[in-house]
């Protein structure tokens, strides 16, 4: 079953297609960090116009990457929630419209659910050598130039997405499965029984792990995004060079990176000679390159550790057979060493290209989707840009160690298929409608 997807929830405008769920037929993404940098963060409204100009060449160029025509493609699978609404709004148009002039299925696709699957893909097709503008437009042209006028511009289309470049897991996750999510707009810990039957056990409660990167970025001085800066910075420096705190929470699997945050923003006040009275944005004029560095490294080992300590503890708990991680700051290499060092299992990592917004994710999970839940009505499908996981709370009383672990409920209303091409009892993901970690 071959499904495209469509990804628009936040600054990259993705299409992808991917073949039985496991199998990356292409991937296209464009990515608009460069616009965005001057700002230090995203800008909805120009996001949104951003997406707008590149969604149909984006697509149209995912389908000939991967060889297929519209008659190829079973399905079509698109982000509806969560992300900013403008943007999502471009992708379910773009998909919601093609699904119902080409007469597809159309399958709406939880973004942050959507994060854990880009693990499921473990095959690849090699493409051809061809440079990505002559791919789009059928004429070469000069890099950062675009072909239709002429005026400079920001390369369009990443060739780091070439799928023969991907270096994939060398199998499918085993189920029980317990995944740690984070990016810039979520940090959490989710157990996943089967496919769409997870419970969410463990969150954030104030910053998710990529702001805070984010932020102390710019209070040292560094470039958008935070998490490749911080990581650049920190391997030259000193990980204990600073004493940071790590929060104690009444949850046992939540976060907090807020204290974290504000740890920095005094030493690195102090540090200067300043009072917490100086302001954020003239520091950086401030930072020598050794504390930048050190100061970087340090941040970069607690926030790691934070979420290193709480999956282990998780997996503790759970004794799942299978750990994974997922969303951009799962690309982090500090984060990839602590896990592999602190867990008595063995991980395969998903390709760096895929842990950053992708539509192959989004592609994957659809096809799953497709053997459990009916399709959505294409002249229905609305956004949900605050929408998070649901979760059905645990006895955290009944938590102990590993042979007494708690059996969790799961988010889903029917017993999960053991064979994921059994059609029968379609299952509806249950998701919970209250706005947590809007950003994306």
């Amino acid at each position: 079953m071959r499904i495209l997807g469509i990804e628009s929830s936040c600054d990259e405008t993705a299409a992808a297609v991917v073949e039985d769920g496991r199998r990356l037929l292409s991937n296209v993404v464009n990515s608009q960090i460069d616009i965005h940098a001057a700002y230090g963060g995203v800008v909805p409204e120009v996001a949104a116009r951003s997406h707008l100009e590149v969604v149909n060449p984006v697509i149209n160029k995912a389908l000939r990457d991967a060889g297929c025509s519209w008659d190829d493609i079973d399905a079509i699978a698109v982000t509806y929630a969560p992300g900013l609404i403008g943007s999502l709004l471009i992708g379910t148009l773009a998909a919601r419209t093609l699904a119902i002039i080409h007469h597809k299925p159309l399958y709406k696709i939880h973004h942050v659910e959507a994060h854990v699957y880009a693990n499921f893909i473990i095959e690849q097709v090699r493409e051809p050598e061809v440079s990505v503008e002559e791919a789009v437009t059928g004429m070469s042209s000069p890099v950062g130039q675009t072909p239709q006028t002429g005026k400079a511009t920001r390369k369009e289309y990443s060739e780091t997405d070439i799928p023969g470049s991907l270096i994939l897991p060398a199998q499918q996750p085993t189920f029980p499965l317990l995944s740690l999510i984070v990016s810039g707009g979520h940090s959490q810990l989710v157990l996943f029984k089967n496919h769409g039957e997870y419970q969410l056990i463990g969150q954030t409660q104030d910053d998710a792990v990529g702001e805070a990167f984010d932020k102390v970025a710019k209070i040292l001085g560094l470039p958008y995004p935070g998490g490749p800066a911080i990581a650049k910075a920190a391997a030259s420096g000193d990980p204990h060079a600073f004493q940071l705190p790590i929060a104690k929470l009444q949850g046992e699997y939540d976060f907090s990176f807020s204290g974290l945050k504000t740890a920095v923003l005094r030493a690195v006040q102090r540090a200067v000679g300043k009072d917490f009275t100086f302001p954020s944005h003239e520091l950086p004029a401030l930072v020598n390159d050794e504390l930048r560095r050190n100061m970087a490294a340090s941040f970069q080992y607690t926030a790691i550790k934070t979420l290193v300590d709480k999956t282990v503890r998780a997996y503790d708990d759970f004794q799942p057979k299978s750990v994974v991680i997922a969303g951009g700051v799962a690309a982090n290499q500090e984060l990839r060493r602590q896990l592999s060092a602190a867990l008595p299992i063995g991980i395969d990592y998903a390709p760096i290209q895929l842990c950053t917004d992708n539509a192959a994710m989004i592609a994957a999970l659809g096809y799953y989707r497709a053997q459990i839940d009916p399709p959505c009505d294409p002249y229905d499908l609305e956004v949900q840009p605050s929408q998070s996981m649901s979760s059905v709370p645990l006895d955290q009383s009944a938590l102990s160690r590993p042979h007494q672990a708690a059996q969790p409920q799961f988010s889903h209303d029917q017993p999960a298929q053991s064979n994921p091409t059994d059609h029968t009892a379609p299952a509806q993901l249950n998701i919970n409608s209250a706005p947590a970690n809007t950003n994306h």
